[in-house]
């Protein structure tokens, strides 16, 4: 979104109330907020992007490696990945709120950020819609910016709407079947139930090809060739991970399948398709139409 976009939305909700969020335990007491400008630390790419939104990056003094949209975020120091925290590289930069979700780790250093009277403010990921509304509350509160935040979410709920909209136009009777394929790593892994990319294909109105299995499973030529995709959906990191697409329909299994004889993949930024942050309507809308 624009900050075009979101000053004129600002114009137009001015006269509202704060939106109702329901934000768990992600919800913070902000009332001691430490004298001066904060200082945050952002460890996950969809808050970091919301605080951009709310042109608040000058108060950013540190993010973490997911972190790397808009591309002034790659220019930020980095505190490593966000499973993979470091305490004495967090605690270097001074910060007074430490952003993210309960996935940041390990659970040592968020302990010892906590001793050290760092508050974490930290969203439960649950992998839903509602998901995004709650970081956008929390970096509002956080950077001081609640009319900007509340604006952003009126943009952002409006264009979910519209974009739910054409799928319960499509129906679910001919939705195609969908092989979510994740190849950062060493072993390639397909995503079942209870993962961000099982949330976004039902989003999307597509059915799982791996929905009999929860959490993320090891590739392999069996698993594939059973799951009978008619598309496979990717990253663009993975593909680059692998050297091409060449490369990724040499997975195993991969090219026997429906979707790898007629060559039918699909591939997004990880952050926009699986970060639940304020790419994902558009995300969402690009692989709809992708699949349709």
């Amino acid at each position: 979104m624009s900050r075009r976009r979101v000053l004129q939305a600002l114009g137009g909700l001015s006269g509202l109330a704060a939106l109702p969020l329901s934000l768990g335990t992600a919800q913070r007491a902000f009332a001691a907020e430490p004298a001066g400008e904060p200082r945050i630390v952002s460890v996950h790419g969809s808050l970091t992007e919301v605080v951009y939104l709310l042109e608040a990056q000058h108060m950013l003094v540190g993010t973490d490696t997911t972190s790397t949209h808009p591309a002034a975020a790659n220019r930020t120091p980095k505190v490593g990945y966000l499973r993979q925290l470091s305490a004495e590289g967090l605690l270097s930069l001074r910060p007074n709120a430490v952003l993210g979700t309960d996935e940041a780790g390990p659970p040592a250093v968020l302990a010892q950020l906590r001793q050290a009277g760092v508050p974490l403010r930290l969203v439960n990921v649950k992998h839903r819609f509602e998901d995004l509304l709650e970081k956008v509350t929390l970096v509002g509160e956080a950077t001081r910016r609640q009319a900007a935040s509340q604006a952003l979410s009126a943009d952002l709920q409006k264009r979910w709407q519209a974009t739910q909209q054409k799928v319960a136009r499509r129906g679910g009777a001919n939705a195609p079947r969908v092989l979510f394929v994740m190849a950062h790593g060493p072993a390639p892994m397909l995503a079942g139930t209870d993962t961000g990319a099982h949330a976004m294909l039902g989003y999307a109105g597509a059915r799982n090809a791996m929905a009999e299995v929860q959490g993320w499973r090891a590739l392999n030529a069996e698993s594939a060739v059973q799951a009978r995709p008619d598309w496979i959906v990717t990253t663009q990191e993975s593909v680059t991970a692998l050297g091409g697409l060449q490369k990724f329909w040499q997975l195993p299994g991969l090219a026997m399948t429906p979707a790898g004889r007629q060559q039918r993949v699909l591939s997004f930024d990880t952050m926009a398709l699986l970060g639940f942050g304020p790419r994902m309507p558009s995300a969402l809308e690009d692989l709809q139409q992708g699949l349709a």
